[in-house]
């Protein structure tokens, strides 16, 4: 093969969809490509063009507008432009052009039209809507293999942490709960030497010994259980939480060739696997210093590494770490009740943001407010003011930092009572000036962690009776919304932050999970719906006047996608033992992410679009 031929069938195998094609398929495609070179402002497909065909970019850049002159896509190094072969009413009000001089492969139509039928992975680019091919990138991306030790791939024996407990045949049943309440244990096995006898556990010791009103000084031979199952340390994780469910059993001892290595409990897998958001909670409620929560709260970003390898979505990771910020939080107000002693006067304690929304990533920043029942009088301000303060500081040591703009409940501001907060709203609705248009972003998404829920549950009643009647402020709300643009520009290796600490990287939180998040919102509160989360919003959104159904499943997939790219990013850079962040590099994603990536922008810039349309929101700017 010619070099230049060998070049080219070398870009295109590195390109999606051309990289689903057989090696020999990708060897004969380069002869029946032609290459043209388009001056900047050229129409694609040129006036001149004599044939048919599929227009793959191989240098420069290409604007794809719709009928009012919107951008809605931007080419770049390896994407296609498939208008002149589909011919769809969508493609035919739409108009493409290069802005830069550009250098195309021309595949005829009729060449494309035959490996798409000869080769359904390839074809599947071409037929699937934009809507499914985001739902597939989601199921991909959650079931991309990752390095790590989920389950799938850690071996029984890296979990097994200390050696076997155990005592020998003679031991009365007194001596064998002894030494299980001594190492802390809820099994041990029965040993002769090195052969395995028999294991007890603490149900053993209930049904068995105490229910049966069999004498603690008999043998723990009595009680034992004698058909014990193992497995070996050579196995997968997964393969040890499969046979405990099969034989409903909770320990498993793990043996190494002959020789028992240790015990393997549903504890130590479920631990593992990171549904360990329950066990870290649980530990919290036990919690009896604000030292002893800092210790715990160290383990969020594991876990956060955990659930990312385990496959989990966003919103599972975000439900993980706001249940474990819940139980820190409601542990700081009663060990602040036990010193301050019982409040004066009930009260709620509120969080906001992406807790409130149960989208929290681990250690974020602080949201937070106090509102106080109306009984409040002068004389309790010391007490919520200490209350507060305790609770924001150990959050801060806990590792959810202070609030850069002072949204906390020890900003008196911020902890009022209930009249206080509803004067709030009624000012923020009727007089949406920029500062408050910035307030109700916060504080229409609130939820209460601690406390009386009624006080919050009342206001949000009244908020969204009177949100939802009053189109201004919903305008308003949506001008706010769209200073949040999705990067329609985001392609080739061209990045949108120049300079500084986080130079040649991409902000995927606001640019891609805030406008979600933004319009989510708004859509919620035209319909005075109750929702605070945003797929939630989402979902109970769809069908209504503010949000088709189509819309709205639109705008999931590209929010379920686009965050899951961040949760994954911050994984990696936790395990690497870097501070988690928003700035993805554009080295860090494939080819691929980044096409499913400008699919999302693109969904979401086209509901921008109807919602500004809408609220003529652009007048008020």
């Amino acid at each position: 093969m010619e070099i230049e031929l060998i070049e080219i069938r070398e870009f295109l195998a590195a390109h999606h969809p051309f990289d689903a094609l057989p090696a020999d398929v990708l060897d004969r495609l380069p002869k029946k490509l032609t290459v043209r070179y388009l001056r900047r402002g050229t129409s694609v497909p040129p006036a001149d063009a004599g044939s048919r065909d599929l227009y793959i970019v191989r240098q420069g850049a290409v604007e794809t507008r719709d009928q009012r002159g919107e951008l809605i896509d931007k080419l770049g190094e390896g994407d296609v432009l498939t208008a002149a072969c589909t011919r769809s009413r969508d493609d035919a009000a739409m108009t493409s052009v290069t802005v830069e001089d550009t250098l195309v492969y021309l595949l005829p139509c009729e060449q494309l039209d035959g490996l798409r039928s000869a080769y359904p992975d390839f074809a599947r680019h071409f037929d699937a809507t934009l809507t499914e091919r985001l739902e597939k990138a989601i199921e991909v991306l959650q079931q991309m293999p990752q390095r790590g030790s989920g389950l799938l791939t850690v071996a029984v024996g890296s979990l097994v942490k200390r050696p076997a407990v155990f005592v020998g045949p003679q031991a009365s049943i007194r001596e064998a709960a002894q030494r299980m309440s001594n190492e802390r244990v809820s099994s041990l096995l029965v040993m002769q030497g090195d052969e395995l006898l028999g294991m007890v556990t603490d149900r053993d010791l209930r049904n068995r010994c105490i229910a049966a009103d069999v004498a603690i000084s008999r043998p723990v031979t009595e009680i034992m259980t004698t058909q014990v199952y193992t497995i070996s340390s050579e196995l997968a994780g997964f393969e040890a939480l499969m046979q405990m469910t099969r034989l409903n059993v909770h320990h498993l001892p793990v043996v190494d060739g002959r020789r028992v290595a240790g015990m393997v409990s549903t504890t130590d897998l479920i631990r593992h696997e990171s549904a360990n958001a329950v066990y870290l909670a649980g530990d919290v409620s036990k919690a009896d210093s604000v030292e002893v929560l800092v210790e715990i709260s160290r383990q969020l970003p594991e876990m956060q590494i955990q659930l990312a390898l385990a496959g989990a979505s966003a919103r599972h990771v975000g439900d993980a770490v706001s249940t474990v910020n819940d139980a820190i939080t409601q542990r700081l107000l009663r060990l602040a009740e036990a010193q301050l002693g019982a409040p004066p006067v009930a009260y709620a304690w509120v969080t906001g943001g992406s807790h409130a929304r149960r989208e929290q990533t681990s250690h974020s920043d602080q949201d937070n407010a106090l509102i106080i029942s109306d009984d409040f009088t002068t004389e309790h301000e010391s007490y919520f003011e200490s209350l507060a303060r305790f609770v924001n500081d150990g959050l801060n040591a806990c590792g959810f930092v202070y609030c850069p703009g002072d949204v906390m409940a020890s900003n008196s501001q911020w902890r009022q009572p209930r009249a206080a907060w509803r004067r709030y709203f009624d000012t923020w609705i009727n007089e949406p000036e920029p500062m408050a248009l910035m307030l109700s972003s916060v504080f229409f998404d609130l939820r209460v962690v601690h406390g009386d829920a009624s006080l919050l549950e009342s206001l949000q009643q009244e908020n969204l009776e009177k949100t939802r009647a009053n189109g201004i402020f919903l305008a308003y709300m949506v001008a706010n919304a769209l200073t949040h643009r999705p990067p329609l520009g985001f392609f080739r290796n061209i990045v949108l932050i120049h300079g500084g600490e986080h130079d040649k990287t991409f902000d995927i939180k606001l640019r891609g999970v805030v406008p979600v998040v933004d319009l989510a919102r708004v859509y919620s509160l035209a319909e005075g719906l109750e929702e605070v989360n945003t797929l939630d919003r989402l979902r109970a959104a769809a069908g209504t006047k503010a949000l088709s159904a189509e819309g709205a499943r639109n705008l999931e997939d590209a929010y379920d996608f686009i965050a899951t790219l961040r949760v994954q990013h911050q994984a990696r850079q936790l395990r690497a033992g870097e501070k988690a962040d928003n700035f993805i590099a554009s080295s860090e994603i494939s080819g691929l992410e980044r096409r499913h990536l400008k699919d999302a922008f693109r969904m979401i810039a086209t509901m921008q679009q109807a919602i500004e349309q809408r609220y003529q929101s652009s007048r008020l700017r």
